[in-house]
């Protein structure tokens, strides 16, 4: 079993600055992509970030300049820094990596349960 817990989130002011991280746990052989979703209500889900295994990241036009993905591939860690956040960034964020579970023969998209961020005055 793969599970990936978030961490990081909460209530910040417009401008302020967040930084969300996911860990996984289980069997896990190998990583490919680590993303970060977010979804605000009534929204659908969207991509705000993403990194390779090679460490190319690459983000949603809206966060550009302002969040920064890096990933820890030997801890199976990715972070999302996000800065000068706005009203706009309110949502839950998921990680999403898509993994090669120990055992198994194909990779995968496995979730995170979300993480409530915040931003008002």
């Amino acid at each position: 079993q793969v599970q990936l817990v978030e961490s990081g989130g909460g209530l910040v002011q417009p401008g302020g600055a967040l930084r969300l991280s996911c860990a996984a746990s289980g069997s896990i052989f190998s990583i490919n992509a680590m993303r970060w979703y977010r979804q605000a209500p009534g929204k659908e889900r969207e991509l705000v970030a993403g990194i390779t295994r090679g460490g190319i990241a690459n983000y949603a036009d809206s966060v550009k300049g302002r969040f920064t993905i890096s990933r820890d591939t030997a801890k199976n860690i990715v972070t999302l820094q996000m800065n000068s956040l706005k009203a706009e960034d309110t949502a839950v964020y998921y990680c999403n990596y898509n993994a090669l579970r120990a055992g198994d023969l194909a990779y995968r998209d496995y979730w995170g349960q979300g993480t409530q961020v915040t931003v008002s005055s």
